[in-house]
């Protein structure tokens, strides 16, 4: 079939004669590159779904940018994260707009609570929250940048840390919002985000506000993106976990003490409506406290049946739905006075019915009409379709708790937004395949038909790397394992003279490593001890540094150069079992008649291994060596699914083959 004209226009914008090559310096012509945005283009003009793998260094963000520009559809460009999303939006989109020479509008849209509320930010002028000098420096900051922000976003104040317990107190939530009650409803941030993204042809968001945009259609209150005709979803792999999250429903710690504080400060605007406010607002407050002293004993993350089948537990939920009962009745008559009292008087009701539902009670207690939970796992009898049930859990913070049901499968929610929408659907990442199949990823975001496209890296894989199985280690759940990981891993590092990720499946691992090489020659650079971003400044800037980490350093990170040259996995990233989700997830499956290895846990951990390993050649000059440590890998048949779902990096056993390879270097 010949190709489409979008398709051809999309191939010679990103040939070596056209407007891309002649406007940035060191573009050339990608093959890969140009049959990416053949595949997307030919998807958009056709309005097909693409499940396209395209490996690190095939230019995926212009293979689909170009095509988007091109087609004049307006489009929706969807990012794993809010740093990808900005990277995107101001780095990469301006670069491929002005080369092609297209005027479309575009437009980047967060999530609420990214952006200044007006309203809230002159509440907490007159409040004593604020528990150290620096709090308070940091908000005389907010307050100064406040009146020179056009977009409202807070991503412009650098020195506000993400966790900044001043975010709460400065933007709003769907809960807290005012809407056009809001005396400040005319200059709000995100109306105005909104109205720009209306009426842009290309609009950037990322996955959260994606699907809390599909989560409110499921809803009925209308969607934030309206009249899409194409879809561009990068870092597709993350959706389908992202997505288990929307549309469930939580209830958490801090949302329950802020509507307790915001109802106090909501009878600023009622005479007397303190005197009648201030007890139930802190008995609120006091029964959420009270919870999570009782939770103390509990494992960080359970089931809801673990959290009831503790002694003495239960009460605790009793008086925390008591008094959200009580504040909800208290503040009823006052919605009329005040639109902040009415906001108060609606979150109440609805965190009242979240926590209802999370404890699975079939009826409300004070007569309305029953909404029953899901159960946590079928019956045998029910045919025990995964998508039929949901798990209610809870997860423990230090301070804190959440409390959430999520659904096991969000395949058919999915597929409906999708078929709904009548647009083209772009799905592409690094990490999609497994063993060269699409199949896992398809059956979670519920895609029964669609193109396929992989394009492998084009690295000189020969050259530029090595995969290093050390020989003699132990099984991974020996006691001696971590010893003779380090072991095993101490000549590599003096080989390569540092300049290595060391990525652990758990903090204890972590730990134990951190604790063994803290005298090395190294400079070491743990996870946790630093913000991330500050961590990997200093590894950058080091040189030679080693740093440890976690899961969240499998992705994400892109450390391009000689400053990596050693990427270290020491276990195959098997989810952990202790997550009621998964467990639960696993079980569904069984009941299902399905193998949850083979169909879950195994494809899961795959894609999670390739992301590890992505991090290690970021682009054609690069040199390293990649060490799986795991003996799982060549002792247990499922290893080969592994190493075959890999690049074509050439393999050894042998120490001495990864010192020659730095010795060549």
């Amino acid at each position: 079939m010949p190709a489409s004209r979008l398709a051809r226009a999309a191939r010679e914008a990103l040939g070596s004669e056209a407007a891309l090559a002649r406007a940035l310096p060191g573009f050339r012509t990608r093959p890969a590159q140009q049959r990416l945005a053949v595949a997307v283009a030919e998807a958009f003009e056709r309005r097909d779904v693409l499940l396209a793998e395209a490996g690190t260094g095939t230019g995926k963000t212009y293979a689909y940018l170009v095509p988007a520009l091109l087609s004049g559809l307006k489009t929706i460009v969807s990012t794993g994260t809010r740093a990808l999303q900005d990277q995107l939006y101001l780095r990469d989109l301006p670069r491929v707009r002005e080369a092609l020479g297209v005027g479309l509008k575009t437009a980047l849209l967060k999530g609420r609570a990214n952006y200044l509320c007006r309203y809230r930010l002159e509440q907490a002028k007159g409040e004593p929250r604020f528990t150290t000098r620096e709090q308070v420096s940091q908000f005389q900051r907010v307050v100064a940048w406040s009146g020179r922000t056009r977009s409202g976003d807070m991503a412009e104040l650098e020195s506000l840390a993400e966790d900044s317990p001043l975010l709460p107190l400065v933007t709003s939530t769907a809960d807290n919002c005012l809407g056009t009650e809001c005396p400040f409803w005319s200059e709000c941030f995100v109306v105005q985000a909104r109205q720009r993204a209306q009426a842009a042809d290309l609009v950037v968001v990322n996955h959260h506000l994606l699907l809390a945009d599909l989560a409110l259609k499921q809803e009925g209150f209308g969607e934030i993106l309206p009249g899409a005709q194409a879809f561009v979803v990068d870092e597709a792999h993350q959706l389908p976990e992202l997505a288990a999250q929307f549309f469930g429903e939580g209830l958490g710690a801090r949302p329950l003490v802020e509507l307790a504080r915001d109802a106090i400060t909501g009878c600023k605007e009622v005479a007397g409506a303190l005197g009648a406010v201030q007890g139930p607002a802190r008995d609120l407050e006091q029964a959420t406290r009270a919870l999570r002293a009782l939770m103390d004993n509990l494992p960080v993350r359970g089931t809801v049946w673990r959290a009831l089948d503790t002694i003495d537990i239960e009460p605790g939920f009793q008086s925390l739905a008591q008094a959200l009962q009580r504040l909800r009745d208290t503040l009823a008559p006052l919605c009329e006075a005040a639109p902040a009292l009415e906001g108060c008087h609606a979150r109440a009701e609805d965190q009242l019915a979240r926590l209802r539902r999370w404890l699975g009670e079939t009826a409300m207690a004070d007569g309305a009409s029953p909404d029953p939970a899901p159960p946590d796992v079928p019956s045998p009898g029910m045919g025990a379709r995964p998508e039929a049930v949901s798990v209610h859990w809870y997860e423990l913070t230090p301070r804190g708790f959440r409390l959430q049901r999520t659904p096991l499968d969000v395949s058919a929610p999915l597929r409906a937004h999708r078929e709904a929408s009548h647009a083209a659907w772009v799905f592409t990442s690094a990490t999609l395949a497994v063993a060269g199949r699409f199949d896992h990823v398809a059956q979670r975001l519920g895609i029964e038909q669609a193109r396929e496209l992989i394009e492998p890296s084009p690295f000189d894989w020969d050259r530029q790397a090595l995969c290093y199985l050390p020989k003699g280690l132990p099984e991974p759940a020996s006691r001696d394992y971590g010893a003779a990981l380090l072991e095993a891993l101490r000549p590599v590092l003096q080989a390569s003279a540092g300049r290595a990720f060391l990525l652990f499946a758990s903090h204890r691992a972590l730990r134990e490593a951190a604790e063994a090489l803290q005298d090395g020659p190294w400079p070491l650079f743990v996870q946790g001890t630093e913000p991330r971003h500050v961590l990997l400044q200093k590894f950058r800037e080091s040189g030679n540094g080693v740093l440890l980490g976690t899961a969240s350093f499998r992705e994400g990170v892109d450390v391009a150069g000689d400053a990596l040259s050693v990427v270290v996995m020491d276990k195959l990233p098997f989810a952990a079992p202790d997550d009621p989700v998964f467990e639960a997830r696993l079980d569904a499956i069984r009941r299902a008649g399905g193998n949850p290895f083979r169909d879950e846990q195994l494809p899961q951990a795959v894609i999670a291994l390739k992301q590890g390993a992505g991090r290690l050649i970021r682009t054609e000059t690069d040199r390293g060596v990649l060490v799986l440590c795991d003996p799982r890998l060549v002792g247990k048949t499922y290893g080969r699914t592994f190493l075959e779902s890999l690049p074509p990096l050439p393999k050894t056993r042998e120490l001495a083959d990864v010192q020659a390879f730095f010795a060549d270097n």
